[in-house]
């Protein structure tokens, strides 16, 4: 199982749903980064899970424990390690369906890839694993942060209802972080009668970039946009990301999809701020799908381990929405793309390793 993610900036992540604890490994962090703990706890608080009566019951402080890494206050260029315990795990809400795969989970897949599976909330393919990404998208953006970097998100559509304008310091605020505050109701309410129906509802979460320097990303293959492609679809219940003008490219011709080019910069952004693979200075901007949550209270057809038809009915605590608290977790994978993306960048040119090293000539 690969479990490690970015090249310069890398992650590694452990841990189960229903385990002890979860935790992540940050390689690659510069020696000398400020690293401010109330501010990495301050994102953790953000995704944590039982924060309102829209998202699942499970209460988690998620606590973040700094192991290594960080020497009085200041990142010391060893790997940084970060714990997070699981205080509140129900187990036993899950005892019923240890032999059956659960409709839209990774119950079967994991089943016969490895020929076991913890079904104790999913184990490892839970989205409590998305944890351990907020924590080293904190450092991400404490990177990004020094370099004035700006990365922000919220919900764009649940269901049917779309935002008709973007708002993202007004996504700060809410409590499903809905970028329209003449929707947010519609929404909430469209989330309410799902949960009475005991079944769950998709959403699709904007993100933006601002002050993106010209130049990240590393053709041919390792890309900025299929790497972010890559980092916001492998979350769990992603489906679909675009970027810029996105999905509706295949309805422009090119004299509508080109982006004009000024001396005060580009007159429009159906490129996302990427060309050829490499960030050009202009507004990042990403729409990422999410699936409706497959953890349902509804009766559904299933097969068990001996592959006889069975009913599952699914207990536990579950987001009726997993795109709501998803959109944080996306700002994290956008922020550790972004900083593998700097650290690549410094070795691009000659004059770059020059700054550093000067010459060697006598």
């Amino acid at each position: 199982m690969v479990n490690s993610f970015g090249t310069r900036f890398k992650i590694t992540t452990f841990g189960e749903s229903h385990g002890k604890a979860l935790g992540v490994v940050v390689d690659g962090v510069p020696a000398g980064l400020t690293i401010d703990e109330v501010f990495i706890q301050s994102e953790m608080d953000r995704r944590k899970p039982g924060t309102n009566k829209l998202t699942t019951k499970r209460k988690e402080s998620d606590k973040v424990q700094i192991l290594s890494g960080v020497f009085e206050g200041v990142s010391t260029g060893t790997p940084i390690g970060i714990l997070i315990v699981n205080e509140n795990q129900k187990s036993k809400d899950y005892d019923n369906i240890k032999d059956i795969f659960r409709p839209g989970h990774a119950d079967m897949t994991y089943f016969f890839k490895y020929g076991l599976r913890d079904f104790r909330g999913g184990g490892r393919s839970s989205a409590r694993e998305t944890a351990c990404r907020v924590a080293s998208g904190a450092i991400a953006k404490l990177i990004l942060n020094t370099l004035n970097i700006k990365i922000s998100s919220g919900v764009s559509q649940i269901g049917d209802i779309k935002a008709k304008k973007i708002n993202f310091e007004y996504a700060k605020e809410s409590d499903i972080y809905a970028l329209d505050e003449t929707v947010e109701q519609s929404q909430k309410d469209l989330i309410k009668k799902t949960m009475r129906q005991k079944d769950s509802v998709g959403a699709v979460v904007k993100i933006k970039v601002d002050n993106c320097p010209v130049g990240l990303g590393e053709p041919m293959y390792h890309k900025v946009d299929a790497k972010l492609f890559e980092a916001l679809g492998g979350l769990n219940a992603v489906k679909a990301v675009s970027i810029g003008a996105g999905f509706g490219v295949g309805l422009l011709k090119g004299s509508q999809n080109n982006d004009k080019i000024t001396k005060d910069g580009f007159s429009t952004n159906n490129s996302g701020g990427i060309l050829g693979g490499i960030t050009n200075g202009d507004d990042i901007d990403i729409d990422v799908y999410f699936k409706p949550t497959p953890s349902i209270s509804k009766p559904q057809q299933t097969i068990d381990t001996n592959g006889a038809n069975v009913c599952c009915e699914i207990k536990g605590r579950h987001d009726p929405c997993v795109g709501i608290r998803g959109s944080v977790v996306c700002e994290s994978m956008v922020a550790i793309v972004l900083v593998d993306m700097l650290l690549l960048n410094t070795t691009s040119k000659m004059q770059n390793i020059l700054k550093i090293y000067g010459t060697t000539k006598k």
